[in-house]
């Protein structure tokens, strides 16, 4: 039997999961970019339940790296760079690294701040859309990635419309809302070493250069990807400015005291009742051990110790705490200690 209360709950969730839509589509990314910055309680507020400190420390906060600011600057120079550029020489941005440390982050995050800041320029104005989000589809086509761009725009695409008539429909509309920024993900997945991912580049040139914005890629390890090798790849290696946002280092003094930094503001994200202050800040140097500097494993470690200590009810994140948290494969195997090679003992026939 399904009481008053499971099906209330079942229907919320069921109306949370319909709300939610990835920021890969238009009403995704509005919904993104709408979301008020978190603000969370004091720590000892006693009216903040269990339930809402647990959604507080999944979601948690977006710090910026060194990467992030790096990345920034670059992305407003090369638009001051392109404000006026009409044909079809416009400079663009890779941004490039290992998994997880925050490529995608950064992306939206960027995009975020961009369309906000031309909200307040254009109070108002719901006939622009400064800003496009989308992710190349695994084995895409041409056809398959301008859909992509339809999809978020919300043009419908029949079943006889080709490649051409897509693409027309879509820089018309950009065009018309006055698009400025595209942000493209994960383009490490275009090989242009076959002819769907060499006609795939050859599309997203063609669209950079009918779409009056600037491009944005961001992909695993791009510099080392078939993307920019042979023909297609050096010539979009002379249009655009690749960045590499890799895990942060911890050789010198000056990158421990950046690593202590970005530990420091996280910790001070936390609300845990008893959480003693600097514990994270002092284990800095573990952590790096623990993550590799990968900010995706750092969250993942802090988060999930804070879900922890919120269910156990202590409050308060230790090292034993951390240890006993097992992260991605990845994080794991690099913080195991090398293996020790023990030497094998010599035959006495050796030399005989």
């Amino acid at each position: 039997m399904v009481t008053d209360a499971h099906a209330d709950s079942t229907l919320h969730d069921g109306a949370r999961a319909a709300a939610y839509a990835p920021p890969t589509t238009r009403d995704g990314w509005q919904q993104f970019v709408a979301t008020p910055p978190l603000q969370p309680h004091p720590a000892a507020d006693e009216d903040w339940s269990l339930e809402e400190r647990l959604d507080y420390h999944s979601r948690f906060v977006v710090l910026t790296t060194p990467a992030m600011e790096r990345i920034s600057g670059s992305l407003r120079r090369l638009m001051l760079l392109n404000r006026r550029q009409q044909g079809t020489a416009r400079r663009g941005l890779i941004v490039s690294g290992p998994p997880t440390t925050g490529k995608t982050t950064t992306l939206l995050e960027m995009g975020r701040t961009f369309e906000l800041a031309e909200q307040r320029r254009h109070p108002g104005r719901t006939d622009r859309l400064p800003v496009v989000f989308l992710a190349v589809p695994p084995a895409s086509t041409p056809k398959m990635l301008v859909s992509e761009f339809a999809r978020f725009l919300g043009i419908p695409i029949a079943a006889r419309m080709n490649q051409a008539q897509i693409t027309d429909a879509v820089c018309h509309l950009l065009c018309l809302l006055e698009t400025k920024l595209v942000l493209v993900d994960d383009v490490h997945l275009l090989d242009t070493r076959t002819r769907s991912g060499a006609e795939t580049s050859d599309q997203m040139k063609h669209l950079g250069e009918r779409i009056p914005a600037t491009f944005v890629y961001a992909g695993v390890d791009v510099d080392a990807s078939p993307l920019l090798t042979g023909p297609r790849g050096v010539q979009l290696a002379g249009r655009f400015t690749l960045i590499r946002n890799t895990a942060l280092p911890c050789a010198t003094e000056e990158q421990r005291e950046i690593w202590r930094a970005v530990v420091t503001d996280m910790e001070e994200a936390l609300r845990l009742r008893h959480h003693t202050p600097h514990t994270l800040a002092r284990h800095a140097g573990y952590l790096h051990q623990r993550t590799g500097g990968v900010m995706g494993s750092l969250s993942h470690l802090i988060r999930e110790a804070a879900l922890t200590t919120l269910l156990n009810g202590s409050g308060k994140i230790t090292k034993k705490l951390l240890a006993g948290i097992q992260l991605d494969i990845r994080a794991e195997q690099q913080a195991r200690p090398p293996r020790k090679r023990i030497p094998r003992p010599r035959s006495h026939n050796a030399g005989s």
